[in-house]
């Protein structure tokens, strides 16, 4: 039977997830970041519409709410904790407040996986950054780290393999669009996007 206590703990971490950054900054400045660049509410497209500072800002956000749920998850259980993972990457990604449209969850689940086991975070965080020297490309990189995440966690803690293959089908999903233009040769590197910002 599951406890009242688990499924308040892992609802907290789903509403923690719904908390977006870029849409709360974009908003500020009279742009709607759904409709401008990507049509994504992550650091990435809050780069190519805002500019650098409110993308850190994004990008700082959503890795501390991933860590904050699994570690509010910690003070229940270590099986809670896992769940907070998962739910909280889920808010960012299906976010009630936002009519389910957020974003592709990758800062939130290195946030929360960084809280479940910091060495599967830095193997994570060195595969995209080396594939990033390479291609310059953001979403190669993290889909890539995405493709390993749950070979990762097997290795180092398979209690967390189920839960980090979901989330890894999830981010692929949301990652499709990316994917297709990967395929045909259009995926846009960072140095590209200086030339679409709509905010100064």
């Amino acid at each position: 039977m599951i406890e009242y206590k688990f499924i308040i703990f892992v609802a907290v971490a789903y509403f923690l997830g719904n908390i977006s950054p870029s849409t709360i900054q974009a908003k500020k400045r009279g742009v709607d970041i759904k409709s401008e660049g990507s049509g994504n509410a992550g650091t990435t497209n809050t780069f190519r519409v805002l500019g650098a500072k409110p993308a850190i800002i994004t990008l700082v956000v959503d890795i501390l709410k991933g860590v904050v749920a699994v570690l509010l998850g910690l003070y229940f259980s270590g099986k809670a904790a896992m769940f907070c993972a998962l739910f909280v990457f889920l808010g960012h990604v299906y976010p009630i407040i936002y009519k389910f449209k957020g974003g592709k969850g990758i800062a939130t689940a290195f946030g929360a996986t960084m809280a479940i086991d910091w060495r599967i975070g830095l193997i994570l965080l060195s595969i995209v950054a080396v594939m990033f020297i390479f291609t310059k490309t953001v979403s190669i990189s993290a889909l890539v780290a995405v493709v390993a995440y749950p070979l990762i966690c097997y290795m180092i803690k398979p209690e967390f393999v189920y839960i980090s293959f979901a989330m890894a089908l999830i981010a692929l999903f949301k990652h499709r669009g990316n994917i297709h233009r990967i395929l045909k040769g259009e995926e846009k590197k960072v140095c590209e996007f200086s030339s679409e910002r709509k905010v100064k």
